[in-house]
């Protein structure tokens, strides 16, 4: 993931984050899915939507840390 894309979660509500995150988990179940029956081209993959989760859930913490101090 790139930094254009990296800013462009953090200006995210945690709504879209939500959703996004809902999207990300149903993308990694599905190339697990493919990756089962040997029908993933790009193992790598499976590790770029891991971290793509972890950063999302990261900035949903960030945010939920920030309303709790206020």
């Amino acid at each position: 993931m790139k930094a254009n894309e990296i800013r462009e979660i953090r200006k995210m509500t945690p709504e879209q984050l939500n959703e996004k995150l809902a999207g990300l988990k149903k993308d990694l179940f599905f190339l697990r899915m493919q990756h089962a029956t040997n029908q993933l081209d790009n193992p790598v993959k499976i590790r770029e939507t891991k971290h793509d989760i972890a950063r999302v859930k990261t900035v949903l913490a960030e945010l939920a840390a920030a309303e709790s101090k206020h």
